[in-house]
């Protein structure tokens, strides 16, 4: 079998006509491209047969180009095995995509010719192999129907006279998981919509992007909760919208500050999460509920209800989705498969006015023509064979016993520097420090202990706000238990 390489037949120039050597041109020019960063460090290159062959030259002239580059340092010779760049080079210099500062832009005199995203770049430091990871809230992998998704995708690959066929549901989702999922929707959540409605995206995040770039504009105004999701803030802000905080509390976000914004002007949207907002695990109370629904009606405020993890809830029954109630279009529903299943299969799904989501699909064909239909074909399959209802079943028990379980454990790992309360719902809790206490150095210790924590820097909303959110839905006993004993050994 060939071995994949460089084009060097491009990449290397030879003047023949030059005073300088044919073999020192190869050198000078394998030497420039290390220098560039476009051969790196421990890359092979051709044996000099093939190189030879690349470059239509005689085998002795490229072999002499290799030893001239050997005595200088550029490539070290292994027996057997060939020529490869040394690690340690005489010289580096080379180019990168590497995101420069404003500071070194501004010293280098360049132009910044892209949007810049974030302020700076994140201090980085090298990560050890972790032993146990604690996430935000994820589901677990392990216990997720992911071999049926497989063997269904696998027996629809083989089935070629399919395959048109479902390229031709377009950009707006297999029609088997739009059906099902309006399915679903309708008799868990009582939503009364029909494939029509339903637009299926990689991920929640996206559902949510492509519905707020239909409706926000630079100078646009939205209601966000003081304390939210901040790659939705981020997004908002990103569209060119203007943020509106409102306080969030044990009962959800304050629908009366909502409604005083409304009269003073109608805001351009409300983001909101009634079930386990994120960060603070907090469910809408079904009295603000019926107020923000006459409010939605009343002002016409185009609304995202984001209930990214509706299905896990333990105690009482959950309340029904605004999006279930009267709302003439003005509520948009986002809902994620990811949740269900595993972070790492991204799908998520938009729901609204049959006009709206067909809209909808014509930009998210603009940003992904279409995804991975057989997949989804093989995530409907879980649906109609009624293994996803199973699924989802098992894992609203297996997760409520591993909440009281890690709630019991961090009672007695955290002592006096945090506090909290047992989530009804969802898959983390949301935990508040000591305001003195320093969420960064907990995570670095519990690092020098094979555990991996985020250090709390994603939920700085406001100074004030000292919390993070620990995962429990994706560990299991032991792991619960291992991460609270290097709790109490991080003090």
């Amino acid at each position: 079998m060939a071995v994949q390489t460089l084009p060097f037949s491009t990449l290397i120039a030879v003047e023949r006509q030059s005073a300088i050597p044919i073999f020192k041109q190869i050198s000078n020019s394998l030497i420039e491209l290390i220098k560039n960063g476009k051969i790196k460090p421990g890359y092979q290159l051709p044996a000099s047969r093939d190189m030879a062959s690349m470059l239509k030259l005689n085998r002795t002239t490229v072999i002499a180009a290799y030893e001239e580059l050997q005595a200088e340092g550029w490539l070290e010779v292994i027996k057997r095995k060939g020529n490869f760049v040394a690690q340690q080079l005489p010289v580096t210099s080379p180019r990168s995509f590497e995101v420069s500062t404003p500071e070194k832009l501004s010293s280098q005199n360049q132009e910044i010719f892209y949007r810049q995203i974030a302020v700076r770049q994140p201090i980085t430091r090298q990560l050890k192999p972790y032993q146990l990871m604690i996430n935000d809230g994820y589901p677990d992998a392990r216990i997720a129907p992911l071999d049926l998704i497989v063997d269904r995708y696998k027996f629809l690959s083989r089935r070629t006279n399919v395959h048109n066929k479902l390229l031709a549901d377009g950009s707006n989702g297999s029609i088997s998981l739009r059906t099902e999922l309006a399915l679903f929707l309708s008799k868990t959540r009582a939503l009364d919509i029909t494939p029509e409605q339903v637009l299926i995206t990689h991920g929640a995040q996206l559902a949510i992007s492509v519905a707020a770039s239909m409706i926000l504009q630079p100078g646009s105004t939205v209601i966000v909760g003081d304390l939210n999701y901040p790659l939705v803030d981020r997004l908002f802000e990103q569209l060119g919208a203007k943020l509106i905080k409102v306080k969030v509390d044990h009962d959800g976000i304050d629908v009366d500050a909502i409604e005083n914004i409304c009269k003073q002007s109608t805001p351009s949207l409300l983001y909101v999460i009634p079930h386990h907002h994120h960060p603070t695990t907090v469910t809408l109370s079904a009295e603000r509920r019926v107020k923000l629904l006459d409010i939605i009606r009343r002002y016409r405020l185009p609304v995202i209800e984001d209930d990214y993890d509706y299905d896990f809830h333990y105690g009482n029954a959950p309340i029904l989705p605004l999006a279930s109630a009267e709302h003439e279009n003005f509520v948009l529903y986002i809902g994620s498969i990811s949740k269900t299943l595993a972070p790492t299969i991204r799908l998520g799904y938009l729901i609204g006015g049959e006009d709206f989501i067909w809209q909808a699909s014509k930009l998210k064909q603009a940003l992904d023509i279409r995804g991975d239909v057989l997949f989804e074909e093989s995530v409907a399959h879980l649906f109609s064979s009624g293994e996803m209802q199973r699924h989802l079943r098992r894992s609203v028990k297996l997760y409520q016993k591993r909440r009281d379980e890690f709630c019991e454990l961090l009672n007695s790992s955290l002592g006096n520097t945090a506090k909290f309360s047992v989530p009804n719902g969802g898959m983390a809790v949301w935990t508040l420090f000591d305001p003195e206490y320093s969420i960064p150095q907990l995570s670095e210790r519990l690092a020098t202990r094979g555990v991996f924590m985020n250090d709390g820097s994603i939920y700085k909303y406001k100074n004030d706000v000292n919390g993070i959110r620990l995962g429990f839905a994706s560990l299991n006993s032991n792991e619960m238990q291992s991460f609270a004993h290097a709790l109490k050994g991080s003090w």
